[in-house]
């Protein structure tokens, strides 16, 4: 859940009224006008039910998603859900949910509201503790919605909201007799939209109050002339942003159209590429976007890379809008495509260094403006698509991100010619399919792109497609061929004079095949020849990799101490890239020790970790006998020691463990203890618990009595026990205690 970045000004009953609605529906959405705060109120309830949702409450923003089919992909990435398997997402979300009571809140749906509907139906029928929180500005349409109407804020927190942000950016600002009547016309010109008025709070940076009150009712007047029908209030926040935009200077107007184009947060130097030109010299657009955070039009975030901006959602819409009407959007989006496909290229060159554990933050970072790209160019002509997809490899293969990698590779490669850029997405898409168990499909593709390559003389992709063929070989059993295949490529490597990651990956792999030969002596000889290589030029991706297979060698020897320390190295450096693949095999081998060393229940707990980790990867073990033997062996000798019963009971508990949770584990970190769900104690009737809640949102007994349906006499017997009951005196006790209860 974000945390909150400014007060949470009014909306008590609107909170109270979304909590009480989640408690009697599985689905409740919230509607509104954009810029109303349906976000912040979401927020704001989900944060207070956070008690009633033992395995979580979490938060999906759907604003930055390009097209219904990355719906599944965004819920399971904000989940923290990985699968890499061929599986479809849906299925497993609906697994991972099926058995928890979470709460899950899905932000800024209405330009994928079909989309969102029909996942949200299936998660409501499959997951019977599973809640949802919705915000849109029209309903999903989904049997059972509740919907709340997000109303614009009332006259007094209205006036509260502009005193907080005008006194953010002018010290000294309070209300008060002098100033009170002129700040409620201008709430009141506003319509009370919370993001109108902070639009104009923070014009008291340069306007006097007598200023920004003369304008805004002057500009609205003129805004308002043409304009018939629909909402009022959509009216308003058009023409509340309408005079912001038009306030702002012609350059910030510039950038404010022109930066719509990001999706997600970016960074100056991107907004300098991007951005400038046509004018705009690339100096200015600091200076601009300096204006534009003052302004409160883009919100900053510090970050260790760097300040990253964001626009807000309503106002990076209407940016888009006027970029689109000046027939410049086109123009943008090809600006933003070449940007990014250069940045990707920068970073896969860059990967082979000490800088990979940057990239894969960066990479991520960049993810929806990199989901951006490669939708924009599916329907482009050229190669942009397939040639950014392969470019990906290192998030795809390297940063646990399998599943996106094969749908973004199967999508570029339908439609692309035969050339280098097809050729490189095949080896690509093959490697990524082999870790995906689904070694069919990969070795197809591998056999087209050695053909393709043989054809066209390309010695660079026939290096990597033989690589990667070997793989299915090492996976499928086939040690012979495997390491034919493998040496071969290591061969072919060095003729095109290649040292990078997937080199240094070809010797660890052909390591593996003589672990399972049993020619240790060699495999310690190749893992060792790769270390030093990927120590020269700081690499860890591939190095974690080699210590992982002389843990193996190590546990073999019955050198139990040495294994687990390699094994633990290994799993720290594969946590930095949140490798799913390497994070699996490294807890493997850790079983693996503490079974040889006599400690059953870690041995049985490490099985259970891994055994929900693979699940996300792909087959368990790759479907190999030689992976998957010492793992039966180790199974077998923990059942001896603790019995059937007993070894159950411990595996589940590994199988409960998060997967942070499982890593500290594994490596020995202490975890603190997580506070269970406290239980919420009353000694009130459900009844009576619905009356004081109605007390605390200021209901009269008349009002209460309509509200339930109920008479009027009886809701009064209602109050009177239930301050008998807590030993109060007044309603305003009772109004106290139930909004001290919430939190």
């Amino acid at each position: 859940m974000p945390a909150d970045t400014t007060t949470f000004v009014g909306r008590r009953t609107d909170v109270a009224e979304v909590r009480r609605l989640l408690s009697e529906s599985r689905l409740v959405t919230l509607t509104g006008v954009g810029g109303v705060g349906k976000t912040r109120l979401a927020l704001r309830a989900a944060a207070e039910t956070n008690r009633a949702f033992p395995d979580g409450v979490w938060f999906v923003d759907l604003g930055g998603v390009t097209g219904p089919e990355l719906v599944v992909h965004t819920v399971l990435e904000q989940l923290g859900v990985h699968d890499d398997t061929v599986r479809k997402h849906r299925t497993v979300l609906v697994e991972h949910l099926r058995d928890r009571q979470t709460l899950v809140v899905l932000d800024n749906c209405e330009h994928v509201v079909q989309a969102t509907a029909e996942l949200v139906d299936v998660l409501l029928r499959s997951a019977r503790g599973l809640r949802v929180l919705a915000t849109s500005r029209e309903r999903l349409g989904v049997a059972g919605e509740h919907l709340w109407q997000v109303a614009p804020l009332p006259l007094e927190p209205a006036l509260t909201l502009f005193a907080e942000r005008a006194a953010a950016v002018e010290p000294g600002f309070a209300l008060g007799p002098h100033n009170r009547e002129q700040v409620a016309r201008i709430c009141a010109l506003l319509d009370g939209i919370p993001l109108a008025v902070e639009l104009a709070a923070v014009r008291l940076r340069v306007l006097t109050l007598d200023h920004l009150l003369s304008r805004l009712d002057n500009t609205f007047r003129v805004l308002a002339e043409g304009r018939r029908g629909g909402d009022p209030r959509h009216q308003t926040l058009q023409a509340a942003v309408d005079w912001s935009f038009h306030l702002c200077t012609r350059p910030e107007q510039i950038l404010w159209t022109r930066a719509s184009v990001f999706s997600g947060t970016f960074d100056l130097s991107a907004a300098e590429r991007v951005c400038s030109g046509d004018g705009v010299e690339p100096e200015e657009i600091m200076r601009s976007l300096t204006g534009l955070v003052d302004k409160s039009v883009v919100v900053s975030r510090p970050h260790p890379s760097g300040t990253r901006f964001r626009l807000l959602e309503p106002l990076r819409q209407y940016g888009w809008e006027k970029l689109r009407a000046a027939g410049r959007d086109h123009v943008l989006r090809q600006r933003h495509r070449d940007h990014f496909v250069e940045w990707a290229e920068r970073c896969e060159k860059q990967w082979f260094g000490p800088a990979q554990p940057e990239i894969f933050a960066l990479t991520r970072l960049e993810h929806q403006n990199l989901r951006a790209v490669l939708d924009f160019c599916l329907d482009e002509a050229g190669d942009h698509c397939v040639h950014l997809a392969g470019t990906l490899w290192f998030y795809w293969a390297g940063c646990g991100m399998l599943g996106e990698g094969r749908h973004w590779l199967d999508r570029a490669l339908a439609g692309a010619p035969p050339g280098p850029a097809r050729a490189k997405a095949l080896w690509v898409n093959g490697y990524v399919s082999t870790l995906q168990g689904d070694i069919t499909a990969s070795r197809k593709m591998l056999e087209e792109c050695r053909a393709y390559a043989v054809k066209a003389g390309d010695g660079v992709a026939l290096a990597y497609a033989t690589h990667r063929l070997a793989c299915t070989h090492l996976v499928g059993d086939d040690l012979v061929l495997a390491d034919a295949l493998f040496e071969e490529a290591v061969a072919r490597y060095r003729r095109q004079g290649l040292v990078n990651s997937h080199t240094l990956l070809a010797g660890v792999e052909l390591a593996i095949s003589a672990t399972f030969q049993r020619d240790f002596a060699a495999a310690e000889r190749l893992c060792t020849e790769a270390r030093a290589v990927a120590a020269e030029h700081g690499e860890q991706w591939v190095q974690a990799y080699a210590i992982y297979v002389l843990a193996l060698c190590a546990w073999v020897r019955g050198d139990y101490e040495r294994a687990d320390q390699l094994g633990k190295e290994c799993l720290r450096i594969k946590r930095t890239f949140h490798d799913l693949l390497g994070i699996v095999l490294a807890v493997e081998v850790l079983a693996w020790i503490s079974a040889s060393q006599g400690n059953a229940v870690r041995a049985a707990t490490l099985l259970g970790a891994t055994n929900e980790i693979w699940h996300t990867v792909g087959y368990p073990m790759f479907g190999s006998r030689y992976f998957g033997t010492p793992h039966g062996e180790c199974e077998s000798a923990v059942i001896a020691v603790l019995g059937d019963q007993e070894f159950r009971a411990v595996f589940r508990k590994g199988m409960d463990l998060e997967l942070d949770d499982a890593i500290a584990y594994a490596i020995g970190e202490e975890q603190a203890e997580r506070p269970g769900p406290v239980p919420d104690l009353t000694p009130l009737t459900r009844r009576e618990q619905q009356v004081a809640d109605l007390i605390a949102t200021g209901l009269s007994n008349k009002e209460i009595a309509a509200k339930l349906v109920i008479a009027r006499r009886t809701a009064e017997g209602h109050v009177e026990r239930i301050l008998q009951k807590l030993g109060f005196s007044s309603r305003a006790q009772i109004a106290t205690w139930v909004t001290e209860r919430r939190g």
